[in-house]
């Protein structure tokens, strides 16, 4: 099996670091499409599309399964797994790279055994979480997510943006270790990998990931009623995940509430000032380059945004 180790780890962060102007933006800064296209609120839609695509990849769910508490601590698995992205990609270079070798070493500890046959996946495959190709697929779901959510709220993304949004987010795939010869060299490279991969045995949804993404979207226990946030987000989920997906998890849709809800929340979001709009770690990184004190008010929004995954599930 091949793992990313601590030293291909550290030489991706050496490479990195020589290509870095200044330090205080990090890897990625605040002209650049990382933070320009993904660093509002709005793509807190995509959550459930981009964590049940993750969950699609049976090496990423037994490793859940396995080894994390995500129904008993939703709201804390929820905060510590964007802790870390967004102090990858809106803090400074220090702040990225430890964060980076703080994912790493809980990946280190993450391994064991897929217990059943799953799509093209036998029984007794071994799976960890430094593998390669899962952490590419983790990757391109985020990229894929994030694209999609900027063209149904924004409208279509230009395809210079686009090609510029994952050059981007190649610099955060090699806070992973991601092996540049797996990452895309342009949206179109993206986007036939993730055609290739939709359509392979490799995208399969395990009997775990089919538990857990109930869980997710409020339909865990069966005598609760699911919660409203429960069922918006499963509704957005199944219109946005590729239809046989959609049907592997057992989602429930509806498309005309689907679209007048889509269409509620655009107009809402397109009236809110950049300030509430912005992700309060982007807001906060734009203060910090201005020599300003962190926000009260980003502080308060990010515990509201975190408590949004307790009200979607009824945990």
């Amino acid at each position: 099996m091949k793992v990313v180790t601590r030293d291909q780890l550290e030489a991706s962060l050496a490479e990195l670091r020589a290509s870095v102007k200044d330090p205080r933006e990090g890897i990625l800064g605040p002209r650049s499409y990382g933070w320009r296209l993904g660093g509002d609120v709005g793509l807190f839609l995509g959550g459930g599309r981009a964590g049940l695509l993750q969950l699609a990849h049976p090496m990423v769910a037994y490793a859940i399964d396995h080894h994390s508490a995500t129904r008993a601590d939703v709201v804390g698995r929820f905060q510590r797994t964007f802790a870390h992205v967004f102090a990858m990609i809106f803090g400074n270079l220090e702040e990225a790279f430890a964060a980076a070798r703080r994912v790493h070493a809980i990946h280190a500890r993450i391994h064991g055994e897929i217990r059943e046959a799953v799509g093209g996946w036998p029984a007794g495959t071994r799976y960890h979480a430094n593998d390669p190709e899962a952490l590419r697929w983790v990757h391109a779901t985020l990229v894929d997510t994030t694209l999609l959510v900027r063209a149904r709220i924004d409208g279509p993304v230009a395809p210079g943006d686009r090609d510029g949004y994952v050059a981007d987010m190649n610099r955060f795939g090699a806070l992973f270790g991601i092996p540049p010869a797996l990452l895309p060299a342009s949206a179109a490279e993206h986007d036939a990998y993730m055609r290739q991969m939709f359509a392979s045995d490799r995208i399969a949804v395990a009997p775990c990931a089919r538990e857990m993404a109930r869980f997710l979207v409020g339909r865990g226990v069966a005598s609760a009623r699911q919660p409203p946030l429960g069922r918006v987000t499963e509704a957005l989920t199944h219109a946005w995940l590729p239809p046989h997906l959609a049907a592997q998890f057992e989602l429930r849709g509806s498309p005309l509430p689907t679209r007048l809800g889509l269409s509620a929340f655009t107009a809402l979001y397109r009236a809110l000032p950049r300030a509430i709009a912005e992700i309060p770690s982007a807001g906060a990184a734009r203060r910090r380059l201005d020599g300003l004190p962190p926000s009260r008010f980003a502080a308060w929004a990010e515990r509201r945004l975190y408590a949004l995954a307790q009200r979607a599930t009824g945990a």
